[in-house]
Parts: C-alpha cells; sequence; structure tokens
C-alpha cells in the first residue's frame, strides 16, 4: 500500500475532488450499468456496487448524534467541491469469473450455463491483482446538483479494469479520498447554550450572558477501506474554535459577538460573563420573541489514518458549522422614583 499512498500524496488537488458530498457517504460502482452511474443508492456503508461480493468504506465514530445534531455544514464562503468518482477493487479474478458466469447465456432446454461462454475471455484467474470498479457518491448523483460536465470528468476513469497487484491505478481510492467520505459521515451536536437572564426571561438593557451547559468533546469520524491489498484509512477531526451569537433584532446593541472557545484538556467550555462583548436588548418583543442564533465554528483535520491524533495533513477540509436558535421573550421592567 505503500504506493497507493504515494499516489494519493501525488494527485494533490485532483483527488480532492474526490471526496464525499455532506450527506450519507453511499457509492456505487454502476455493477449491471456497463460501468455507468449506478441507479440504486449502494447502501449506507459507502458500498462498492451491488455484487454479492466486494468492500465497503467502514465508519467508526465518537458522536453518533443526539438532540439537535445535524450533518456537519460548510462555513459562509467555502469553495469546497464535492467528490463524484473513483476506482476501487472489488473482484479477484477467480471472484469476476464466477460473477460474470452468473449473467451468462441459459441453454433454454437445460436451463443450465452454455457451454464455451468464456471461451476467449481473459479474467486473470491465475493472476495477483484484482478487478476495479469505478465508483460513484450516490447521493451526491440523487441531490439533483450534478452537471453533466461533471459527470463527464469521471468518463476517464475505465468503468472496470484489471490492475496488477501493488501497482494501484491513478484514481484510485485513496485517504484523501477516505477523509471526504469521513467528512460527509460528519454530524455536530448543537451549541449547548444557557442564557442568563433565561431566554423566557430577558429583560430590556440587561446584557445577556451566554454559558455552556457543559463542555464540547472534538468529533472525529474514521472511514477505512481494507479489500484486496488495499488497507487504508483516513480520520476527521472537527474541534471547535468559536461561538458567535445574533440576537435576532436589530434592537440590540450590539446585535452580534462572536467568542473564542476556551480549552480545558481535550474539551472546550465557554462563559460570557467577564467579556467585553455581552448582547443587551434594547425594545421589548412585547407578545412576541425575538430568534436568538447560537453558531459554533468546527476547525476540520485530517489524518491519513485511524488515529485521530495523528499529524493534520493537506489539503486541508473546510471549517463546519452546527448552529442552534431559540426565541428569546425580551420584557421591559418599569421602574418607580418616590
Amino acid at each position: 500500500m505503500k504506493n497507493l499512498t504515494r499516489a494519493a500524496a501525488g494527485s494533490g488537488l485532483a483527488a480532492l475532488l474526490l471526496l464525499c458530498p455532506v450527506g450519507s457517504a453511499a457509492a456505487g460502482d454502476g455493477s449491471g450499468t456497463g460501468g455507468g452511474p449506478p441507479a440504486g443508492s449502494g447502501g449506507g456503508e459507502g458500498s462498492s456496487g451491488s455484487g454479492s461480493i466486494g468492500a465497503q468504506v467502514q465508519y467508526k465514530t465518537n458522536f453518533k448524534g443526539g438532540k439537535g445534531a445535524s450533518p456537519i455544514a460548510q462555513s459562509e464562503g467555502g469553495t469546497w467541491d464535492p467528490p463524484l468518482c473513483w476506482t476501487q477493487p472489488k473482484f479477484t479474478g477467480k471472484q469476476y469469473k464466477e460473477e460474470q458466469g452468473k449473467t451468462a447465456p441459459i441453454d433454454p432446454n437445460t436451463g443450465k450455463t452454455l457451454p464455451g461462454w468464456d471461451k476467449g475471455k481473459d479474467f486473470h484467474e491465475k493472476d495477483k491483482g484484482a478487478w476495479w470498479y469505478r465508483t460513484y457518491a450516490v447521493d451526491q448523483l440523487k441531490s439533483g446538483n450534478v452537471k453533466p460536465g461533471d459527470l463527464a470528468k469521471c468518463t476517464p476513469i475505465p468503468g472496470i479494469q484489471w490492475v496488477e497487484a501493488g501497482d494501484p491505478p491513478k484514481d484510485a481510492i485513496s485517504p484523501l479520498a477516505l477523509a471526504g467520505l469521513a467528512y460527509a459521515e460528519t454530524k455536530l451536536p448543537a451549541p449547548p447554550v444557557t442564557l442568563r437572564p433565561a431566554a423566557d426571561g430577558q429583560v430590556v438593557n440587561l446584557a445577556t450572558h451566554v454559558k455552556f451547559e457543559a463542555p464540547i468533546d472534538p468529533v472525529w469520524v474514521t472511514a477505512s477501506f481494507n479489500h484486496l491489498g488495499v488497507d487504508i484509512a483516513a480520520t476527521t477531526v472537527a474541534k471547535p474554535v468559536a461561538l458567535r451569537v445574533e440576537a435576532g433584532t436589530e434592537f440590540a446593541d450590539p446585535q452580534a459577538c462572536t467568542y473564542d472557545l476556551t480549552k480545558s484538556k481535550s474539551r472546550y467550555q465557554l462563559d460570557t460573563s467577564k467579556d467585553g462583548c455581552n448582547i443587551t436588548y434594547r425594545k421589548s418583543s412585547r407578545d412576541g420573541a425575538y430568534p436568538l442564533q447560537a453558531r459554533v465554528t468546527w476547525k476540520v483535520t485530517w489524518t491519513n489514518s485511524a488515529n485521530p491524533d495523528g499529524p493534520p495533513q493537506q489539503p486541508g477540509l473546510p471549517d463546519g458549522l452546527s448552529t442552534f436558535e431559540q426565541d428569546v421573550a425580551v420584557k421591559e421592567i418599569q421602574s418607580i422614583n418616590r
């Protein structure tokens, strides 16, 4: 696999286009479609196709999502293009012949496979290597956002090809591609904010302090592929770095504040009671409420292994966002001087 790693590193930014879209990371190899885009979803584990033999991208995560959790969303101004296709090994020569035999012509009289169907065909049964299939990010295809020009970029990748052992093709599945798949599988918790005064008891001209109910842990997801001599993994790690709070109304001073999060061991926390910026509402919400929004920015890096503590790799992935919105009722307290 050293050769494969070098190939992935040498492809640089071009390989970044083989990353997966935000959302589930299903993939399909177009089995039965002549190497074209598959019609089905390929399964939620990154299936390599509809065949009975094959490999899947496997996922391991330290955060599976809870109340308010959401798929990772790119930060504003992000220019990351989602992936669409790559190639990965699926069958040995013997397995490929068996698979082809399932669709071989049948003698209508006997119901058995016609003899000689495999004559003149080289399945590489005795050779060391594997049959590789062009694989698509199916959820990307189903999203409706794929342009014909994007799909055309996949056509140079052979739909099916025999590859000798130790000689991976140019567009082979790589740690960088796996990092994109892991990015797509990442779910982030909603900001666990507590307001003082409480959301239903805000007061005009009284500063709103924000505190986390509990510190936030980093979130990591490992995507791995281990099949027919290709054993690679990548881990994306999302660390919360900042919180932005927006008042939800022009009748606040200031209308928004941004805070750096404080790291305590491996966790991140926040308490703005002593901060110089705190939202202060200047007008009552009367019988309604203001939609206060809290948004955490996550710095996302990736490693080329299953170790989330490994050295960060390049090129970098976009920052992520997680958002929480709540209604804030603001009252005006009248004071009486005697």
